[in-house]
């Protein structure tokens, strides 16, 4: 393991917790490797129930470590995010996200394969794909428009304007709005409860709530495929060059 993600384990719930609260948690190809490979252990593993996702310090993810993601572009479907992709959105037991701050990008759009979210008051969300010349990952072309319909989807996704938990709330995508210092016990207690239920049935359960896993199976492999084209684009390197530059990207020219 990377040491940049964590994983505990009290009683029967495993936590899984990005840890690098100085990045405000964005995500290195490491650890999305680690992830996955703690994902695919506590799905085999009967002493783990429930699985909590949650971030270190402030945050819950500010999305991907662009340096890392630039010097380590995802090449195929053994790419670690799209094993953790692949791996959660498959993943048969009970998944809680405690989203502790700003959740941007895939830290977003997990928790379209979360089973349970719960927020702070003071998270931010924000699907910036389009402002960095990339498209929608993790089927959120698909779900978002789903759960929201077609006309809030594209205002997310192609606007990329930030949004707060209370919104997210309304949207659907969190299940509650926790005080922070409650946050933790909130998400514990809440996965204790389900840890103590009957666990084929809660597998069965979510199996059917899932049962479009072979449709978000293929459109996460179609947003992966475009994904990897707009990799080589030149808007794409527009758009990178002017965050490093920490100036407004011009895309006049294309």
């Amino acid at each position: 393991m990377s040491g940049h993600v964590v994983t505990e384990i009290a009683g029967d719930v495993l936590t899984l917790r990005f840890n690098r609260p100085d990045k405000k948690n964005a995500i290195l190809s490491a650890m999305y490797a680690d992830a996955a490979t703690a994902l695919k252990a506590a799905e085999t593993d009967n002493n783990v129930r429930v699985v909590v996702i949650t971030g270190s310090g402030d945050s819950f993810s500010a999305g991907n470590d662009l340096k890392d993601f630039m010097e380590n572009p995802p090449a195929d479907h053994n790419a670690p995010v799209f094993r953790f992709m692949f791996g959660l959105s498959s993943f048969p037991k009970p998944v809680i996200a405690a989203v502790n701050g700003i959740a941007v990008g895939i830290g977003t759009t997990v928790l379209l394969h979360c089973d349970f979210a719960y927020a702070v008051p003071t998270a931010k969300f924000q699907l910036p794909f389009v402002n960095l010349a990339l498209v929608p990952e993790f089927a959120s072309s698909l779900l978002l428009a789903r759960h929201l319909g077609t006309r809030k989807a594209t205002e997310l996704l192609m606007l990329a304007e930030t949004f707060d938990a209370e919104t997210a709330l309304s949207f659907g995508l969190i299940n509650a709005v926790v005080p922070a210092d409650q946050l933790e016990a909130t998400v514990q207690a809440k996965a204790k409860a389900l840890a103590a239920k009957p666990p084929a049935a809660l597998r069965a359960t979510k199996a059917l709530l899932k049962a479009d896993g072979n449709e978000v199976s293929a459109r996460i492999s179609l947003e992966a495929k475009i994904f990897s084209e707009r990799l080589q684009s030149g808007e794409l390197r527009e758009a990178i060059t002017a965050f490093f530059e920490k100036r407004a990207p011009d895309f006049s020219k294309f």
